[in-house]
């Protein structure tokens, strides 16, 4: 059944109940779907559980509440990423579809990044829309827990620890798609989960899922932090006392009965206290907890469970210019500050590291240099090592550089991490409060959208991201080591090597 001539609700049977959407653009859109059961009251800090249902028609035509987060006014990157109304009771997704029939289109589901302490599947951003629509896809979104109502590790009634229950809301949400797509014109056979920085480190970790059957079948991971080292039980359960600490409770049981904005304003001492200059920081950090997170996220698309997953994974130009570029603290660096960081990473190499930035980039000053090396670190190695390492063991991976800069700021961002996130979304209206997208030509900028989010349908349709519009795409492979570099001119490079 299409939607551009039908003008009614849709109503779509769910496990959990009957809901009711809204048709908007010829596209069937469900808002708000629970998905789990409001983690709230006894289940503060508990695993995602099921919900417990509905009987009669549930009203899916706006997006339920983010989960709670703090507001940054005035962000000069972004604009904002993520906007009231916030709740606990957040657990929900939001689905789009060109029709509930049995057509069995390939889903997308998206997860959104912002350092586990912001983002929303309620954003405007990340709307599925256009990839529904150009792509005949059904696309998910999704909220799950952030801060520290998702990542403290909390002792349970029992004595045990529980840890990670943000990755347990993915995995309910991946769960519920499995169980429900089907009515929504969607095939769980062919499901691919996508997400960026933060969402691209889901990802790989619900890779490492799946019990007696896989959840996905392709990943898309943008920017993903594969050098962030998961925190030990032992260093979570440190973090915690700090934050019991800095919200002024004597143990979980006394937190427990503390309302959500109060846990959320206490996020910024902690920031505070885990703050390192020249290091890109989180107040909270995934667990290895050998349970939910039995090792390291990119493990599991290795030699682990989601070893015959299809992968597509790249990073931006100038990914730490988000963070580094426009703080005064750190466009005023000198060399010696400078140098005094890159030995956290070159020991007594530093000087040499440092001449060799310095030496590819001509004019470039400490800030610069800064950039480099710590992109290099978090993002542009460890993806181009997990590629070595995916096309030596013959599983498929392509790899891809987005290196097109934005004229903002005069030119000091360079390409910075979420500067993709436009051009894979293909859509700029969504994004026009956004600072960092000031200044572009729109002529170049859309075409090369066009090219971006069409590779990214192929892929999620195909396994495959080539489409005829764009410069063949190779796997990557330890011969040509091809990685396509999106540009002003999209072009095919080879031997990029990870040191």
């Amino acid at each position: 059944m299409g939607f551009a001539q039908d003008r009614t609700a849709p109503v779509v049977n769910t496990r959990s109940g009957p809901i009711r959407g809204v048709v908007e653009d010829g596209l069937a859109v469900f808002k708000g779907v629970p998905y789990a059961a409001p983690p709230v009251g006894p289940l503060r800090w508990r695993p995602a559980q099921p919900h417990q249902g509905w009987s009669l028609v549930l009203d899916a035509t706006t997006h339920g509440p983010s989960s709670p987060q703090a507001v940054r006014e005035g962000d000069p990157i972004l604009g904002g990423h993520g906007s009231p109304p916030f709740d606990e009771d957040c657990l929900t997704l939001n689905v789009w579809t060109p029709g509930t029939d049995d057509a069995r289109r390939p889903v997308l589901v998206w997860i959104h990044g912002g350092a586990f302490i912001s983002g929303s599947g309620a954003m405007p951003h990340y709307s599925g829309e256009t990839f529904a629509r150009d792509g005949d896809l059904v696309v998910v979104n999704l909220n799950y827990r952030l801060g520290p109502l998702g990542l403290l590790s909390c002792a349970t009634d029992d004595g045990s620890v529980q840890h990670n229950v943000w990755l347990t809301d993915q995995l309910a949400a991946l769960r519920w798609v499995q169980d429900n797509i089907a009515a929504f014109g969607g095939d769980p056979d062919n499901v691919t989960v996508a997400g960026q920085s933060a969402g691209a480190l889901s990802t790989a970790a619900l890779a490492g899922h799946g019990g007696d059957g896989r959840l996905f079948r392709r990943a898309i991971l943008q920017s993903v932090p594969l050098a962030m080292p998961l925190a030990t039980p032992a260093e979570s359960l440190a973090r915690t006392a700090a934050y019991l600490e800095i919200v002024g409770a004597k143990d979980v049981d006394e937190l427990r009965t503390v309302p959500w904005p109060r846990l959320v304003e206490a996020t910024a001492g902690l920031l505070t206290a885990t703050t390192e200059w020249g290091h890109w920081t989180a107040p909270f950090l995934p667990v290895l907890d050998g349970g939910t997170a039995a090792r390291q996220p990119v493990e599991n698309l290795l030699d682990g469970p989601g070893a015959d997953i299809d992968v597509l994974i790249g990073w931006t130009g100038e990914e730490s210019a988000f963070t580094f570029a426009l703080g005064e603290v750190y466009a005023s660096a000198t060399r010696k500050q400078v140098l005094r960081r890159a030995r956290d990473s070159f020991g007594d190499g530093a000087a040499e590291a440092y001449a060799a930035y310095e030496a590819a980039r001509p004019g470039s000053q400490p800030i610069d240099v800064l950039i480099a090396l710590t992109t290099d670190e978090l993002f542009r190695k460890p993806t181009l090592a997990f590629a070595e390492a995916r096309a030596a063991l013959g599983r498929p991976v392509w790899a891809y550089e987005f290196t097109f800069p934005t004229p903002a700021y005069d030119g000091r961002l360079g390409a910075p991490h979420c500067l993709d996130l436009p051009f894979v979304f293909d859509n700029f209206d969504k994004w026009s409060h956004a600072p960092f997208l000031a200044g572009m030509d729109t002529r170049i900028r859309d075409g090369l959208a066009r090219t971006v989010h069409r590779a990214w349908i192929s892929f999620i349709r195909t396994g495959d991201p080539n489409h005829p519009a764009m410069p063949h795409w190779g796997r990557y492979d330890r011969r040509s080591r091809t990685t396509m570099r999106f540009d002003t001119v999209t072009t095919a490079v080879s031997h990029l090597t990870p040191h």
